[in-house]
């Protein structure tokens, strides 16, 4: 079946996305910052990237002895979508080993790297001669379809130190735990609503998984098989970004994480209770006279990461955008609403005998039980669907929320 799965997934084009050089270059440099020698005499497995294309592989390889690394595992998954169509690392004349299909799953290990033509300067062409001299380095096809759950790929990751990639969005949540399972360090990509997933939030709770340096909630470009869809406007933007052609555009990526970087340690400067009151930028807190109150939550409602206010001492509601500034020795995180993540601040209220109205007045046909766990607000803001009892009470939801407190000098 987890064969199945994948196989699916992978086929499902719209689950491939390619990262573009730039993008490794700048999240694997924050880590140099703040530890210059972190790759050090490591082992990094990119464990979903064709070595033909992936601009993992070839940021690793290219900085092989920048890094210090000991060995760079990657293999790929078979059929790869856009072979040849990147980096065309050996060149559309490869030889694959007797007996093999042209398209394979492949396995790339490099052990060393060196200036093989002598021309003064290393790039990949010397990394291919090296390969297809198989001079201190390993080039040869997987036996399966290069599932990151195979016996093979396993026991790649076992060799491993640190895993760098990115893989299937559809398949992240089973990818973590493989992570996890097998203790990796590791930089990834994933959407981020992965952070509100019942498996994925415990390990930033617990302080086992953050979010990357770089590039979180914002816009990133990615390379896509030919034939994919595209939303024009995904593709109208990646185009004003520099990329023109089979490119989108995600702007909920991020990095996800264990290895520690230097952004997560910077405190975030915060204006007290008052003063955000009087002087926020954000409309629906300048000019109130109290932050609203949760309907279910002992805690009040902090709709923006800037508006946390500094002298509060209790639970504070905030967006899933706050873990781009969560700093751990400021804050404390205590759970999050719905997927059953909040045993720290426990809901004090269900709304079973409430039912759910669009702003004509309309009914959904829904019941109140679809906003039980949701962070709710009294009132209705005239914009969204609402929820109302026989009394006439109604509440909105609000967004997805994390509970968290000011950690006590």
């Amino acid at each position: 079946m987890a064969n199945k799965n994948l196989t699916s997934a992978k086929r499902a084009k719209n689950d491939e996305f390619y990262t573009q050089y730039g993008d490794i270059q700048k999240e694997i440099e924050a880590y140099l910052e703040y530890d210059a020698d972190v790759f050090r005499d490591k082992v990094v497995y990119c464990n979903c990237d064709d070595p033909y294309e992936s601009n993992f592989f070839r940021y690793f390889v290219l900085n092989f002895k920048k890094l210090g690394l000991q060995q760079l595992i990657t293999t790929s998954y078979k059929p790869s979508p856009i072979a040849n169509t990147q980096l065309e690392l050996l060149g559309s004349d490869t030889q694959q080993p007797k007996g093999r299909p042209k398209v394979t799953a492949n396995k790339f290990v490099i052990n060393n790297v060196q200036d093989f033509d002598g021309d003064g300067e290393f790039n990949l062409r010397d990394v291919a001669m090296q390969l297809k001299a198989n001079q201190q380095n390993e080039w040869s096809p997987l036996e399966g379809d290069g599932d990151f759950r195979s016996a093979e790929c396993i026991e790649l990751l076992q060799q491993a130190d640190i895993v760098v990639t990115n893989p299937p969005f559809s398949l992240f949540r089973e990818y973590v735990k493989q992570l996890v399972e097998y203790e990796k360090q590791f930089v990834i990509i994933g959407n981020m609503n992965a952070i509100t997933y019942k498996e994925i939030f415990p390990l930033i709770k617990e302080d086992r998984l953050w979010l990357g340096a770089t590039a979180n909630g914002n816009d990133m470009v990615f390379a896509v098989p030919n034939g994919s869809k595209i939303a024009e406007s995904d593709r109208q933007k990646a185009a004003r970004l520099g990329y023109v052609g089979d490119y989108t555009r995600l702007g909920n990526s991020c990095w996800f994480t264990n290895l520690d970087h230097g952004r997560r340690h910077q405190p975030l400067p915060l204006m007290t209770m008052e003063d955000n009151l009087k002087f926020s930028r954000h409309k629906q807190i300048k000019g109130k006279t109290h932050y609203e109150k949760y309907d279910n939550y002992n805690a009040i409602e902090v709709p923006f990461t800037d508006a946390i206010p500094s002298d509060y001492e209790g639970v504070m509601g905030v967006p899933i955008s706050f873990l781009d500034k969560y700093n751990p020795e400021q804050f404390e995180i205590l759970g999050a609403t719905q997927r059953g993540c909040h045993d720290e601040v426990p809901d004090t209220k269900k709304y079973d005998d409430y039912w759910e109205v669009r702003q004509d007045g309309t009914k959904t046909g829904s019941s109140g039980g679809k906003t039980n766990e949701n962070a709710n607000l009294l009132g209705n803001d005239g914009k969204k669907n609402y929820f109302i009892n026989s009394e006439g009470r109604i509440i909105q939801s609000a967004y997805q929320r994390i509970f968290i407190r000011h950690r006590k000098n």
